[in-house]
């Protein structure tokens, strides 16, 4: 299926959810491993301590976020050199996207909150060419940089599985955390504080990064979305991870299997080749061996 339909099918899914009153976010499965709890220090905003009050989750030892230099539809150029010191907000968007079309003048609304101390980065995921783009960004008043995706700047961010997707950088340059589908702006705007240093009415928790930011991130992972490592010895289990991250899953996503898991939790292809994993792995059966390199010679011979 072409990139487009795929991402307007999970698209329109997003929407359905939103109206039915959930909120809508891909990783639902893999999104809360790994959270703990963390205490407020000096060096953290003030935050909420009730138990009802909202959760932020940052990334623990966040990554910097990848390099950055291109030139937005204007001509102008963007670079992430000019974003210490400011948090910024890296939405991969499309203009045929309606959940993206949805968040646009929230988005809006935050920069006009915070000004300088917040930069917002257009991503367009649009085949259409640059100066279609900008007359649609000209006619919803779009104020901030938008730069034609391309496949590298995609594959720096560790693919983009659907749309609207945001990734949040601190003012350290480090991605903290990454939203896929329409996110609440009371949520943001809760997260943009905390990352200034203002006070917050929330919890901040932080969790260690298994895929659901970085895919390549997913062989830390020790638990994957539908994935049953129920009666597997330790051995056992670590033996399946690992396999999980050796094999592409064949549904033609390029990925490994784990990182498909973490990116796609619906996906059956996945799923299956998991299972059958972790049934040779129960039952001592090993691996399909890899063929031997062309003029070389195997360890049995």
């Amino acid at each position: 299926m072409p990139r487009k339909n795929i991402l307007v099918v999970l698209v329109l899914a997003g929407v359905a959810l939103i109206l039915a009153g959930s909120t809508y976010f891909l990783h639902r499965d893999a999104g809360h491993a790994g959270f703990s709890a963390l205490a407020s220090t000096p060096a953290q905003p003030a935050a909420a301590e009730s138990a009802d009050a909202p959760v932020i989750r940052f990334v623990k030892n966040p990554e910097m976020a990848p390099a950055f230099q291109a030139q937005d539809i204007l001509g102008k150029p963007v670079t992430n050199a000019d974003w210490p010191g400011k948090v910024v907000l890296v939405n991969f968007w499309a203009t045929w996207c309606p959940p993206c079309r949805m968040e646009i003048p929230e988005l809006l609304e935050l920069k006009k909150e915070y000004g300088d101390r917040l930069e917002i980065i257009g991503i367009s995921e649009d085949d259409d060419p640059p100066a279609k783009v900008l007359k649609f960004a000209q006619s919803v008043k779009m104020t901030y940089p938008i730069v034609m995706y391309t496949p590298e700047i995609v594959a720096s961010y560790g693919g983009v599985p659907a749309l609207p997707t945001s990734f949040l950088i601190d003012t350290k340059g480090r991605v903290v955390t990454k939203h896929s589908g329409l996110y609440p702006i009371e949520r943001y705007d809760q997260e943009i504080r905390a990352l200034l240093g203002m006070p917050i009415e929330a919890r901040i928790e932080t969790f260690i990064d298994q895929g659901q930011i970085f895919l390549k991130n997913a062989a830390n992972a020790t638990e994957l979305p539908g994935v049953d490592f129920k009666g597997l010895t330790a051995d056992q289990k670590k033996g399946a991870l690992r396999r999980m991250n050796a094999e592409t899953c064949t549904c033609g996503c390029g990925l490994t299997v784990s990182q498909c898991r973490v990116n796609d939790s619906e996906c059956p292809t996945s799923k299956g080749i998991a299972a059958q994993i972790v049934k040779d792995a129960a039952s001592g059966v090993k691996p399909p061996a890899e063929p031997a390199a062309k003029g070389t010679k195997s360890i049995s011979q």
